[in-house]
């Protein structure tokens, strides 16, 4: 267990060197003139010395090997740098508007559960009938819509037409009905799927025929046995999905003008704020290989065979 733990805490802290040194130098690949969009946002009329003495105020006309330095010092610090636009650190800037992203992830995978689960299940214990036929159409609908018009046909159904629900801005529950709708209907497709192809493997294992020779209920076979049995490959896709949920609203975000990280990165894109770009990578990056991690811990847990093997290596 000491050994995976160190060897996942390397290859953890190697991939965000990698990812910072990656971000830096597309930002720097990046078109355009981040100092004179910058001035150009405060209604100043630009002129060469002033563009040359805010490259200089913010570091730009120094090397690109120290101005990496600097940016990996700072890194190591959990300094995100400043945003060009509203010259408040980066840091502040994202972790302010994380957890509108987190509450929408979060309503969005307890929708995914509600309709995955159910129909998951019920397609494996009765395959090939009426409900078996609904749900995988219902999946193949949901994977063939996407999430962009899904969400303009949920506005134009329950905001402009029912009157309903808002179609944007955040500030009670019934803000987040359409967009959590619009990312949990989407993604629940895959999982009806998933869980129907797993439970229905898991119940034709001879552990589950045993089970049921023994007498053992056919709830508690279902489960205790069939279904914790099927949990692993459902238990990753989900730890996945959590990590990109996190860092791929951006769409939902701004369809619905929900104040989140996704919305934020596009101002911040239009603007060309590369500090704030950078600083999003780097966050997305952690938390996408964090939730990685987890889901590794969580499936040899749920693994006997797998957990067996890391206890004797």
């Amino acid at each position: 267990m000491r050994h995976t733990l160190l060897k996942r805490s390397i290859e953890f802290v190697l991939f965000v060197l990698l990812l910072s040194l990656i971000s830096f130098v597309l930002m720097k690949l990046a078109p355009g003139d981040a100092v004179r969009e910058m001035l150009r946002s405060d209604d100043v009329a630009v002129t060469s010395s002033q563009l040359e003495q805010q490259r200089e105020a913010l570091g730009l006309n120094q090397p690109v090997l120290v101005q990496f330095g600097q940016w990996l010092s700072r890194l190591v610090h959990l300094d995100l740098g400043t945003s060009y636009m509203t010259k408040r650190p980066v840091t502040e800037e994202l972790l302010n508007k994380l957890p509108a992203t987190l509450l929408l992830t979060c309503t969005s995978l307890l929708v995914l559960l509600l309709i995955a689960v159910p129909l998951g299940t019920l397609s494996a214990l009765y395959p090939n009938r009426m409900i078996d036929r609904i749900s995988r159409l219902l999946a193949v609908l949901g994977t063939s819509v996407p999430s962009f018009w899904l969400g303009l046909l949920l506005i134009e159904g329950f905001s402009v037409r029912a009157h309903l629900l808002p179609s944007m801005g955040t500030g009670s529950l019934a803000h987040l009905v359409l967009p959590s709708l619009t990312l949990g209907l989407t993604m629940s497709a895959v999982y009806v799927r998933l869980i129907r192809s797993s439970l229905l493997a898991s119940l034709g294992q001879d552990f589950v025929r045993g089970a049921r020779s023994r007498g053992i209920g056919g709830r508690r076979v279902l489960w205790r046995h069939a279904f914790r049995h099927a949990l692993t490959p459902v238990v990753t896709m989900f730890g996945i999905s959590i990590g990109s949920l996190l860092g791929g609203t951006v769409v939902v975000e701004v369809l619905f003008a929900y104040p989140g990280l996704g919305k934020y990165i596009v101002d911040a894109i239009q603007s060309r704020d590369y500090p704030v770009i950078q600083g999003y990578m780097v966050l997305m990056g952690i938390i996408v290989t964090f939730m990685h991690m987890l889901v590794d811990f969580v499936h040899d847990q749920l693994n006997p065979e797998i957990r067996l093997k890391g206890e004797r290596s």
